[in-house]
C-alpha cells in the first residue's frame, strides 16, 4: 500500500505535521481540533488499495469507480460524504510535437483530501511544495488543495496552448512558402495530425468550464464560503485557454483549405503544361499520319521539296503554339 502512497501528511494550521501510520488514526487525528485536515496522494492505485482508503474515508462506491477507470471526463460531482473532482492535464511532449492527456481525481471531504493521479502528465508535487510554502493558503483547508491543483492544471494549458502557437506558426510559414510544398501528400498528413492534437486539447479543457464555473458560484458542499473568487480567477483563465486553442483550431482549419487550394491551383497548372505539350504534339502527329496512309496518287510524294516543306511546316504550327501558350502562362 505504501508504494502507491506518493505522499500523506496532515496540514494543521498550514503547517506540515507528523502523520500516524494507520490512516483511520491519522484521519481521527486530523479531525480531533477541527483546523487540520489529511491529504493523501495515490498513484495509479490497484481495485484493492482504492477500496482500503474508501473504506476508510467513506467515499462513495460510484467515484471510486470512476477513479479506478481512468477514462473520465472532467466534472465534479458532489455526493453525501464528499466531493469529487476530475480534472485533465495536459501534456505537450516535444519531441514527437504530440500532446496528451492524463487524468487526475481529487475527493474533497470533512478534514480530508485524496488525490487519485493517472499518467506522468500531473506530478503534485510542487503543487504541495508551494501550498507548503504558502501556510495562509493551507489554512484554508482542503478546498486550497482543490484550488490549487486547478490553478497549476489550468496554468500549464496556456504553457501548452502557447506550444502549440509556434508549432503552428512553422506550419503556416511551410505552406505558404513562395516555393510551395512540394510534398503536399505529407503536409495534408502534417495539417491533420495537428488537427487531432487540438481536439486531444479541448477534450481536456473544454468540459472543465463547468466544474470550474460551480466551483466559482456558491452554496458547493466541502468548499470555503470565501473561496469562490479564486475558482473564478481559474475559470477566467481556463476561459482564454479554450479560446485561444478554438482561435488555433479555426485558423487551421483555414490553413488546410489554404493548402488544398493550393494543390488544385498546382494540378490545373500541370494539366494546362501537360495540354500544351499534348496540343503541340498533335499537329505533327497529324501531318505525318495523312502521310503515312501509304495512298498511290498524292501530289506531293513527287514534289523535290516536299518533304522539307512538310517538315518546315509541322515546324511553324509548333512553333506558333508555342508562342501562344507561352503568352497565355500555360507553359
Amino acid at each position: 500500500m505504501r508504494a502507491v502512497i506518493v505522499d500523506c501528511a496532515i496540514y494543521r494550521d498550514g503547517r506540515r505535521t507528523e502523520v500516524p501510520s494507520d490512516l483511520a488514526a491519522a484521519l481521527a487525528e486530523a479531525r480531533a481540533t477541527g483546523d487540520a485536515f489529511l491529504w493523501i496522494g495515490l498513484y495509479e492505485p490497484t481495485e484493492r488499495e482504492v477500496e482500503r482508503v474508501s473504506s476508510q474515508f467513506a467515499l462513495h462506491p460510484l467515484a471510486v469507480e470512476d477513479a479506478l477507470s481512468a477514462h473520465q471526463r472532467p466534472k465534479l460531482e458532489v455526493y453525501d460524504d464528499s466531493l469529487f473532482a476530475v480534472i485533465k492535464p495536459v501534456v505537450y511532449e516535444h519531441l514527437s510535437d504530440k500532446v496528451t492527456a492524463d487524468e487526475l481525481m481529487a475527493f474533497v471531504g470533512d478534514s480530508f483530501v485524496v488525490t487519485v493521479r493517472h499518467g506522468e502528465g500531473a506530478p503534485l508535487a510542487a503543487v504541495r511544495r508551494r501550498l507548503e510554502a504558502e501556510p495562509e493558503v493551507l489554512r484554508h483547508g482542503p478546498t486550497a488543495v482543490l484550488y490549487a491543483i486547478s490553478d497549476a492544471v489550468v496554468d500549464h494549458y496556456i504553457e501548452v496552448a502557447g506550444e502549440l502557437q509556434t508549432d503552428l506558426e512553422e506550419l503556416e510559414t511551410e505552406v505558404f512558402a513562395p516555393t510551395g510544398s512540394q510534398d503536399s501528400k505529407n503536409t495534408a498528413s502534417r495539417i491533420y495530425t495537428f488537427k487531432r492534437q487540438i481536439m486531444e486539447f479541448r477534450r481536456a479543457a473544454g468540459p472543465l468550464a463547468a466544474p470550474m464555473a460551480r466551483l466559482a458560484g456558491a452554496d458547493v458542499p466541502f468548499v470555503h464560503e470565501h473561496s469562490q473568487p479564486f475558482f473564478r480567477d481559474v475559470s477566467d483563465h481556463l476561459t482564454r485557454a479554450n479560446e485561444y486553442v478554438e482561435g488555433l483550431d479555426r485558423l487551421l482549419s483555414d490553413i488546410l483549405s489554404a493548402h488544398l487550394a493550393q494543390v488544385g491551383v498546382r494540378q490545373n497548372d500541370d494539366m494546362r503544361k501537360i495540354s500544351a505539350w499534348a496540343a503541340m504534339a498533335a499537329v505533327p502527329t497529324m501531318v505525318a499520319g495523312i502521310y503515312g496512309m501509304n495512298f498511290e496518287h498524292m501530289p506531293e510524294l513527287g514534289w523535290v521539296w516536299a518533304y522539307p516543306a512538310v517538315i518546315g511546316l509541322m515546324g511553324s504550327v509548333v512553333f506558333a503554339l508555342y508562342r501562344q501558350f507561352k503568352r497565355r502562362g500555360w507553359l
